[in-house]
């Protein structure tokens, strides 16, 4: 049986959460008991910058720690798109806040559009949710990580005052992908 790894690459802008959701999916997946390595890049602005999280997750030991081609990518902004879209593998996922990103090339992936910032300002009046709407989407959509293992991981990463946020977040983005998108 040929082990299995998954690139993830997570970009965005500084203030949406990017590099929080790689550290949330890179513990989900020890959880899961899975190798992981997550590494992450922001600009030196924190808000608005270019901010990605890169996540590889196998079932053996990961010998190159670097993401060379995602077969996963998130993408919470048009400039995220525009700069990271040549870096997915041939027939990889894209997941896109469709609020966010209103040119998606053709592409040889499938694609899924998300309206996060809109789910997140309808739902719980705040746009900092997106990141973990992302994520709900990203989970029920791949199964790289469990949903058992990225809510326990949302539990144990975000502060105690916005736990049950996050957890209903990633909910609704869980929730919406299996209404059909």
């Amino acid at each position: 049986m040929t082990p299995k790894r998954v690139d993830v690459r997570v970009s965005g802008l500084g203030g949406q959460g990017a590099v929080l959701v790689g550290e949330i999916l890179g513990r989900a997946a020890v959880y899961d008991e899975k190798y992981v390595v997550q590494t992450q890049s922001y600009g030196a602005e924190a808000r608005g910058s270019a901010a990605r999280s890169e996540v590889i997750i196998s079932d053996k030991e990961i010998g190159f720690p670097k993401v060379r081609k995602c077969d996963i990518l998130v993408a919470m902004s048009q400039d995220a798109l525009n700069k990271h879209l040549d870096d997915l593998k041939e027939n990889g996922i894209l997941l896109v806040d469709k609020n966010k990103v209103r040119d998606v090339p053709k592409v040889k992936a499938k694609v899924f559009s998300i309206p996060a910032t809109e789910i997140a300002e309808t739902a719980s009046k705040s746009r900092i949710y997106v990141n973990t709407i992302m994520l709900g989407a990203l989970t029920k959509i791949t199964g790289v990580v469990s949903e058992e293992a990225a809510k326990e991981a949302i539990v144990d990463t975000v502060p105690k005052e916005t736990i049950e946020t996050n957890l209903e977040s990633f909910g609704r983005g869980f929730e919406f992908v299996g209404s059909g998108d």
